[in-house]
């Protein structure tokens, strides 16, 4: 379905692949909803869409791991807005430590950030969804979500489980016209490496090289709104890392060579 006069929420809008879907999806006619905890940050994104069309964006900052957040701005969309016709599960937080150096709350906030967050809105806004007889659930997942990779221990076992999540939400909403399409981006020009918690949960604050010669992220924006439009049921963006699903199934002993060898940065 095209986005034209959908409405679509976005968590994690403030930066990265999230703001610059949003800036996608409303190019193409779509009213959005846009959330991540810096409400400064989200206002200053609003007067730019206000200036282009007042009206077609909003604003709902919450803290996605606190679940009373979650159910109140469920509840304020619902007085708000007549539906939400696009959830796209788009926050989250990479990791740069080694599993023997980070501590099992770094770990448990990865899961609360990239797992539980999605799967609590996503319960939270799918009866609403089955009640107006159609939606679409886009979860962002990631290339560590099907394949493991150094210094990222918790951030993709946290993919892997959103993988297994949402492929079995789809199969249980087969014949609803409830939608669910899981995106797997690897190397994305994003910030997303500066962000990244280290082992003791400080932020990493570096721009990784691989990060930084990316995919543009205006592009990887435009795959992701044409595959909501042509309900891709899984999508892979990438360069030279996308293969690696290919080496590992036809030719593992290459794989686990190349995935040694790769630098985690």
């Amino acid at each position: 379905m095209k986005v034209i006069n959908k409405i679509v929420w976005i968590t994690g809008a403030s930066s990265g692949i999230g703001e610059a879907v949003a800036k996608e999806l409303f190019s193409h006619g779509a009213t959005l909803i846009l959330s991540a905890p810096d409400r400064e940050i989200l206002e200053e994104i609003r007067k730019r869409y206000d200036a282009v069309e007042k009206g077609r964006c909003h604003i709902m900052p919450f803290d996605i791991t606190r679940p009373d957040e979650i159910r109140k701005v469920v509840s304020e969309i619902k007085q708000l807005l007549p539906r939400v016709d696009i959830l796209i599960n788009n926050a989250g937080v990479s990791q740069r430590s080694y599993a023997v150096d980070t501590l099992v709350e770094v770990d448990r906030r990865l899961f609360e950030i990239n797992f539980f967050g999605a799967v609590t809105l996503t319960k939270a806004i799918l009866p609403w969804m089955i009640a107006n007889g159609s939606g679409h659930i886009v979860v962002m997942s990631s290339m560590a979500g099907k394949y493991g990779f150094r210094m990222r221990t918790a951030y993709s076992a946290a993919k892997h489980a959103l993988n297994g999540f949402f492929e079995s939400l789809r199969a249980e909403l087969h014949g609803q016209n409830i939608r669910v399409t899981i995106v797997c981006p690897g190397r994305i020009n994003t910030d997303l490496s500066l962000r990244a918690l280290t082992g003791n949960g400080t932020e990493h604050g570096v721009m990784d090289k691989n990060q930084e010669h990316g995919v543009p992220v205006a592009r990887c924006a435009r795959i992701i709104r044409r595959s909501i439009e042509h309900n891709r049921k899984e999508v892979f963006i990438g360069k030279s890392e996308t293969f690696l699903l290919v080496i590992k199934r036809i030719c593992p002993p290459l794989y686990y060579l190349i995935v040694n060898r790769a630098s985690p940065t």
